[in-house]
């Protein structure tokens, strides 16, 4: 089975959010409105501010795009790397900003040399401590992201470690009522509760969305040998499913709720379904089973594995995905959707 090595979202995808890009304006109208209240200031200060506001939004959102289009290339470089590219960006457009307006609020008139000179040191003072200002925030920032991430990591591993006794002791003695009457079967058994435990003890990983629902389709496998005719399975899957990397153990938590929470205290058993539906710009992977009779005593469980699922597959994808539970047509419907 395929693995990709855990890594949590690139450090430049925070910026592309529109919390980051509305604090970036806030940040730069605070540094115009300090700009414009300076002592000693001859010019008049409300216009003063908008020149300075117009520069510094411009600088601000021009070195912003820059870095998305060249996002790819700087995704491979080191942090410290990247630090340099974005003070070298925002230092080049403020110059080139600055020639621009000057330019046209006095047309036929270059600045002159000395002009030129103070102008560009003290905007390139005021962007290279407004630029490492920033820089120190984002890596503030990013340590608490990869704090949280650590922590998703650690309660994983927690979640991996956490093998419930009865099912493995149910497994076994499945298999031993096989052995002698369906060798073939008990084989399999085996052989999908080892694939079961290499996933649940090889430490926190990421994996292929194709591997996960191979994982999710042996645990079924073992659970249909248990239940036999009380467990109906029904796979809807598209002729390609897409290469997007969900947290391990995301899809299985499901299957598993579903069979615990609605099928096992049900006497006649029911339906579970698994349907992976691809769209344009995301993809849905929805578990759903018949809901027991009313009056059935209810499993017990605190559907840890659920709640931990919805946590990491928001930190894997930045908030863009989540996971949505909800009863509906007499059915409990679990839904991941992640985005493309």
């Amino acid at each position: 089975m395929t693995r990709t090595p855990p890594h949590p979202a690139r450090p430049l995808d925070v910026l592309w959010q529109a919390n980051a890009i509305l604090w970036v304006i806030l940040g730069g109208e605070g540094l115009a409105a300090v700009l414009a209240l300076a002592p000693g200031l001859a010019a008049d200060r409300l216009t003063y501010f908008g020149l300075a506001s117009l520069w510094i939004q411009w600088t601000a959102l021009l070195t912003l795009a820059v870095l998305y289009l060249a996002r790819r290339w700087l995704n491979r470089l080191p942090p410290p790397q990247v630090a340099a590219v974005a003070l070298v960006v925002g230092l080049a457009l403020c110059w080139l900003i600055t020639v621009v307006i000057r330019a046209y609020l006095e047309p036929g008139q270059a600045p002159g040399r000395v002009d030129w000179l103070a102008l560009a040191l003290q905007v390139s003072g005021i962007t290279l401590t407004f630029g490492l200002l920033g820089l120190a925030a984002f890596h503030n920032h990013w340590k608490g992201r990869l704090a949280a991430v650590r922590a998703k990591q650690a309660e994983l591993e927690a979640l991996q470690a956490r093998i419930r006794p009865h099912f493995l002791f149910n497994t076994l003695n499945t298999g031993a009522a096989l052995v002698h009457a369906r060798p073939q079967d008990a084989e399999q058994l085996l052989l999908d509760l080892a694939d079961l435990f290499r996933a649940a003890l090889s430490g926190p990983t990421e994996l292929p969305l194709r591997d996960e629902l191979s994982l999710a389709r042996r645990y079924l496998e073992i659970e249909r040998l248990r239940f036999g005719d009380r467990l109906q399975v029904q796979w809807t899957l598209p002729e390609t499913l897409p290469e997007v990397v969900v947290p391990a153990l995301s899809v299985q938590p499901l299957v598993e709720n579903a069979i615990r929470h609605g099928i096992e205290p049900s006497p006649s058993g029911g339906r579970l379904d698994v349907v992976v539906v691809v769209e344009p710009d995301e993809v849905r992977v929805v578990v759903s089973n018949d809901l027991p009779p009313s009056g059935t005593r209810p499993a017990a469980g605190h559907q840890v594995g659920l709640a931990s699922a919805r946590e990491r597959i928001e930190a894997l994808s930045q908030g863009r995905g989540h996971l949505q539970t909800r009863v509906a047509a007499g059915r409990y419907v679990a839904t991941i959707t992640l985005p493309l």
